[in-house]
């Protein structure tokens, strides 16, 4: 660049030896002009941009003249500018070699972008200078040009100081400008009133100008670029609202024209229309400070009338209007348009009669030619470039399978990086593809590059493309006429990502990497949204724990739901992910792990997601109520054999959190219906307990009217809540769903008394009045048939199986008076009947309940159950005080199971009703080993610790004052004795049960055996070697009852290891 400078700065020694260029004369100009031109010519054509050398000379020599005008000392200069080489070598020049070189170079641009680095008053001292150059005699058409050039030049830059040059201008006029500070009186104050503002200096030398401008095209453009200044400046003060379709009709007339004047369509000459099209439509950065709106348009006017006059604003050919004649008519059609929203009394009267002088036919683009400019625009990124590829990806026309448009795509894939571009361009070419034949190879080209679009956007953006993609339709690129090929090469495609997110095993690997198989589902969800849910249903159900993976992925992409966009929330249950399941759900059988892994799945997408993005952040990917209305509603139904499932999700669905103060989105799913569903469903099992039947398909499991009662109650209580909330607009679905339940056992109210509050007394069997004293006020007896007289006990157990609450109440009312021998004894016994009758019918949560009340019953006395040595050869002399509990329960139970057994009753129950109530006693049973557990834990250390033990309850103040004699001591033998007891009652009860042996009572029996071993070794004390002996004997004897012979080798084996350390 030195020795390329060396020869520019020789043209310049050589042109002032010709003539001195600091006094240089604008006429002058030709006589010196040529070397240095001749020069730069030959410099530039080494170069690869001819630009950059005219700007770097540009910038040397005005730097060379403000050093001037500063005074700055050369020694300053040459330690602190980076330009001092090159303009040191200069020779003294004036303001006309600048300008005219400028002028002569045709670099208006550069020559603006470096005035637009000045400080504003630097700025307008430097522009009135080049006016009063320009101005100044002679005043030729190339003046004029020039002028109109930089004009122009202003209003179009909107960024300056974008290359090095620039910068090192802008800092070298800072330096200069810094030291001048010192000398206030040489500074121009831009906010002084003597100081002119741009539009002062624009406008006036424009009206000075007027009568220089003789020709057509020149006062054209003068007055568009006057027009546009006023309207930019003074009528608007936000960019106007001209959409992006609008620009290129405008933009496609001012490329044709053009074209029609013979201009070759470019990408410079499509820059240059654009940007004088967005001059138009931005507010200048010029603000005016001295003229107001008044003094300009009066400027314009009085140029306007005098141009008219003349006749130098005629059109010539109207068939063929020039470019400048199509800008003006632009211009006078947005001032025009802004001041009659002013309202303002100005007379326009000579700008409308102008505007409608120049009547000149329509210019219409074709929309292959408007195409063209389009991806013109994109692929040089033009201003507004972005917008430009929203319009193109949403126009369906110009869709084409063919070379040009894929490579098209190819090559600015990241201007439609956009999601609504992206999702535009999807539906584009599906619609061009739908229209008729195409190539199948371009087809699959396209789908292609379009879902490598759709890769590059980040997670917020996919969302919202396959939102929209969602909203036209939910098969992507894959419509009815799709060639079989292209669906081959995209399932191998959806194959081969699911076996790849599978084969990461869903466990660490595989959540580490979630953003990669969300990002890999993403893709193939785009192609074929539909496709890709099905498989993701398809293998949370299919494969052992992928339900957890497939649904976090899911909840990476909410725009799948189809609830992103407001417009297409759905909550009746036919979104696109309960559509592929019910598909699913049709096509196979499912197994019991399958409906297990689906109901998991479904509960994982019902969860609020935490994290996500701003459109999915606190929502959930499947609604609750959609859940509900597609997988429950239409299977609550006896034989439905997706009844349990269909439980299990309404249950799940209950438990999830719920937004305080917001109503419950179970109000959407007619709550009353479903309650009086779920309540027949309960009365049915009530109806049938314990009954023989042919037709399984109507027989519920007991887990399955567990999870029932468990569901009817949570709903209850949810929609209770709902209630009380505001009773007044539920009221009347409340009476209708009482009057309903009328016809259901009584014992339904009870499951629904969160419903009803306080709105209705508590109706029970008049005979439940005789044995408990209930208040009058709540309570109410009813005449039912099954309940006739001494059947209240039996009422009074049903209510104690309903709720913690309820049973508080009857033991708290029970009509029995203690004092009177006679009464606990008819009691008990009548409660041992009704226990009878009772436990068949029990759930397992509902004879917990039971359970808890017959201890408490125990505990109080108020219960009898003596005890006696059945199963014991000898008085043992044991402290069995704090275990009468268990030993009298357990022969309760003993009890019930003999009469249960009996001939009386042995008819009531089928085979499984026998298995229930096996499985109940072996319930009881496991509570009371884990209640000697409690009492003897085999940790026990010390006898201290036993002492401190909070759970022994029974006789305190007597063993208090046994451990102050020091007589405590650790009661194994006391707990091996109860242990012998329970398990003699579980093989007597097991030999009574018809139909072979229970399952559930030999597991008991084990447990019992084992927990007896357990206490022999961690107290050897307990038993002596002949004590251990006799008592393996004993449960030997008793054990050999039982028919079944593998159960009995079983136990016997376990008994031959009940052997004492001590022996």
């Amino acid at each position: 660049m030195n020795k390329d400078f060396a020869v520019m700065q020789g043209a310049f020694l050589a042109a002032n030896k010709v003539s001195p260029l600091c006094s240089l004369l604008k006429p002058d100009w030709d006589k010196v002009g040529s070397s240095i031109l001749g020069a730069l010519r030959e410099i530039s054509e080494q170069k690869d941009s001819r630009d950059d050398v005219k700007k770097t000379l540009l910038c040397a020599v005005w730097l060379k003249l403000l050093c001037a005008e500063a005074e700055e000392d050369i020694e300053v200069t040459w330690r602190e500018s980076s330009f001092f080489a090159l303009q040191n070598g200069l020779p003294d020049l004036n303001r006309v070699v600048l300008l005219e070189l400028v002028r002569s170079t045709r670099s208006a641009n550069h020559f603006t972008r470096l005035l637009l680095c000045l400080p504003p008053s630097q700025l307008c001292a430097e522009l009135q200078r080049f006016v009063q150059h320009i101005s100044s005699s002679p005043v030729r058409e190339e003046d004029l040009h020039f002028f109109l050039a930089v004009w122009q030049e202003l209003w179009q830059i909107a960024d300056v100081q974008s290359d090095s040059t620039e910068k090192m201008f802008a800092q070298e006029v800072s330096r200069l400008s810094s030291n001048a500070l010192q000398q206030p009186a040489k500074r121009i104050k831009l906010d002084t009133p003597d100081c002119p503002d741009i539009l002062d200096i624009l406008f006036h030398a424009l009206r000075d100008l007027k009568d220089q401008i003789t020709t057509a095209e020149l006062g054209f453009k003068a007055l568009s670029l006057s027009l546009n200044a006023l309207y930019t400046s003074f009528l608007i003060d936000a960019e106007a609202g001209i959409s992006t379709k609008e620009k290129l009709e405008i933009l496609t007339q001012m490329a044709t024209i053009r074209e029609r004047n013979h201009e070759k369509l470019s990408p410079k000459m499509i820059a240059d229309s654009l940007k004088d099209l967005t001059a138009t439509q931005v507010p200048s950065k010029f603000k005016p400070l001295q003229l107001n709106l008044g003094q300009v348009l009066a400027i314009v006017t009085d140029i306007t009338k005098c141009w008219f006059s003349n006749g130098l604003l005629r059109v010539e050919d109207r068939s063929n209007p020039s470019y400048s004649t199509f800008t003006l008519k632009l211009s006078l059609q947005n001032v025009l348009a802004a001041l009659d929203k002013t309202g303002e009394t100005v007379d326009c009267a000579s700008l409308k009669n102008l505007f409608e002088s120049l009547d000149f036919s329509k210019v219409d683009g074709s929309p292959d030619f408007a195409a063209k400019i389009t991806m013109t625009v994109i692929s040089h990124k033009m201003d507004a470039y972005l917008n430009f590829a929203l319009l193109f990806a949403g126009e369906k026309s110009w869709a084409a399978c063919d070379e040009s448009y894929i490579n098209f795509l190819e090559k600015n894939q990241s201007a439609f990086r956009d999601h609504e571009a992206v999702a535009q361009l999807a539906q584009s070419i599906v619609g061009k593809f739908n229209s008729g034949f195409v190539d199948v190879g371009h087809y699959r080209k396209l789908m292609k590059v379009t879902a490598d679009i759709f890769s590059a956007l980040n997670v917020k953006d996919k969302n919202k493309a396959l939102a929209a993609l969602m909203d036209v339709s939910t098969r992507g690129f894959f419509g009815s006429n799709t060639p079989p090929t292209v669906t081959t090469s995209f399932e191998q495609e959806l194959n081969m990502a699911f076996n790849c997110i599978i084969q990461g095993g869903g466990g660490t690997s595989a959540f580490s990497n979630l953003n990669t198989a969300a990002s890999l589902v993403a893709r193939v969800a785009f192609q074929n949204p539909e496709a890709a849910v099905k498989a993701m249903c398809n293998s949370a159900i299919s494969n052992k724990g992928a339900f957890t993976i497939m649904a976090k992925i899911l909840q990476l992409l909410p725009g799948l739901s189809g609830r992103l966009n407001e417009s297409a929330r759905d909550t009746g249950g036919k979104g696109l992910l309960c559509k592929c399941v019910k598909d699913i759900m049709k096509a196979k059988q499912m197994s019991q792990d399958e409906k297990e892994q689906l109901v998991k799945f479904l509960c994982l997408l019902m969860q609020p997601v935490e994290g996500a993005e701003e459109e999915g952040r606190g929502q959930s990917f499947i609604l609750p109520q959609m859940v509900i209305y597609a997988f429950v509603l239409p299977n609550l139904a006896l034989g439905c054999v997706d009844l349990e499932m269909s439980l299990q999700l309404l249950h799940r669905a209950l438990c999830l959190p719920h937004q305080e103060g917001a109503p419950h989105w179970v109000m959407l799913c007619s709550p009353f219906p479903l309650l009086l569903v779920l309540a027949q469903l309960h009365n049915h099992t009530l109806s049938r307990r314990g009954e023989q039947s042919s037709d399984r398909t109507s027989v519920l499991s007991m887990e399955t009217r567990e999870l029932l009662v468990t569901v009817l109650v949570a709903l209850g209580q949810v929609v209770g809540a709902e209630v009380m909330a505001d009773s007044d607009s539920w009221s009347r679905a409340l009476f209708w769903l009482y009057n309903k339940t009328e016809e259901l056992d009584w014992t339904v109210r009870f499951l629904l008394k969160p419903v009803w509050g306080e709105h209705f007394k508590n109706e029970v069997p008049a005979s439940l009045l005789a044995v408990c004293d209930l208040p009058e006020q709540e309570w109410s007896g009813v005449d039912l048939p099954q309940y006739g007289p001494g059947t209240g006990l039996v009422a009074w157990i049903e209510c104690c199986c309903i709720s913690d609450t309820l049973q508080s109440t009857m033991l708290s009312c029970l009509s029995l008076d203690q004092s009177k021998p006679d009464h606990v004894n008819m009691f008990s016994k009548g409660l041992l009947v009704a226990l009878t009758q009772a436990l068949p019918c029990c759930s397992l949560s509902q004879w917990s309940h039971l359970l808890r009340a017959l201890r408490s019953l125990i505990d109080s006395g108020r219960l009898h159950v003596p005890f006696s040595l059945e199963y014991c050869d000898f008085l043992p002399l044991l402290d069995l005080r704090r275990f009468a509990c268990e030993l009298r329960l357990s022969v309760l139970l003993l009890r019930v199971f003999q009469l249960l057994c009996g001939s009386s009753c042995a008819h009531w129950l089928s085979r499984d009703g026998w298995g229930h109530v096996g499985t109940l006693y072996a319930h009881a049973v496991r509570e009371m080993i884990g209640a000697l557990k409690t009492k003897l834990p085999l940790t026990l250390a010390t006898k201290d610790a036993l002492a401190e033990d909070s759970t022994i309850n029974h006789s305190e103040a007597v063993e208090g004052k046994e451990r102050k004699e020091g007589k405590e001591s650790v009661p194994s033998q006391e707990v091996l004795f109860v242990l012998s007891q329970i398990y003699c009652h579980v093989q007597h009860v097991q030999v009574m049960l018809p139909e072979g042996q229970c399952q559930q009572l030999f597991l008991s029996s084990l447990e019992l055996l084992s927990h007896y071993e357990a206490v022999m070794g961690a107290f050897p004390e307990s038993s002596s070697a002949l004590e251990s002996d006799n008592t393996r004997h004993f449960f030997n004897t008793i054990t050999e009852n039982l028919q079944n012979q593998e159960m009995k080798s079983v136990l016997q084996q376990k008994i031959a290891q009940l052997v004492s350390s001590a022996a």
